[in-house]
């Protein structure tokens, strides 16, 4: 098999896991989102946000571990992590505010540029700028 050809299949079964840790995340905050407001006294943005981090932890560990297979160091990735993650929950904020409550656009018109976009873009970041340093290095599993 080509060089290629083993990264290309290499990219596709990581794009694969990123999809399902990604997919799995988002039931976890939904889950947790719907038993806190439920069955706690907490408001529900509260129990939204407790959810959300929850969630983005779960994230964190599915990414490093299982999608991009990071042997790096938590002190240098889970600060990126952090800054990526407040970055797609800004973007989930400023989105229908612009374009909703600015442009009077439906509101399924950010929601779906926010389900598109921010998938996208954390992929493309988790791959090169939060793991990509334990990726690029040798015997890594980006070979």
């Amino acid at each position: 098999m080509s060089a290629a050809a083993v990264s290309d299949l290499l990219a596709s079964r990581r794009l694969l896991r990123f999809l399902a840790t990604g997919i799995g995340a988002t039931l976890l905050y939904a889950l947790l989102a719907a038993a806190f407001s439920a069955a706690t006294p907490m408001k529900p943005a509260l129990g939204s946000v407790l959810a959300y981090a929850l969630a983005a932890i779960f994230s964190y560990a599915g990414h490093k571990y299982f999608t991009f297979v990071s042997s790096g160091a938590h002190r240098f990735e889970a600060p990126r992590f952090a800054v990526l993650t407040l970055i797609g929950l800004a973007t989930s904020f400023a989105l229908p505010a612009a374009l909703s409550d600015g442009l009077g656009l439906p509101a399924q018109i950010p929601i779906a540029l926010t389900c598109l976009l921010v998938p996208l873009v954390n992929f493309v970041v988790l791959r090169h700028w939060v793991f990509g340093k334990a990726l690029a290095e040798p015997g890594s599993a980006a070979e």
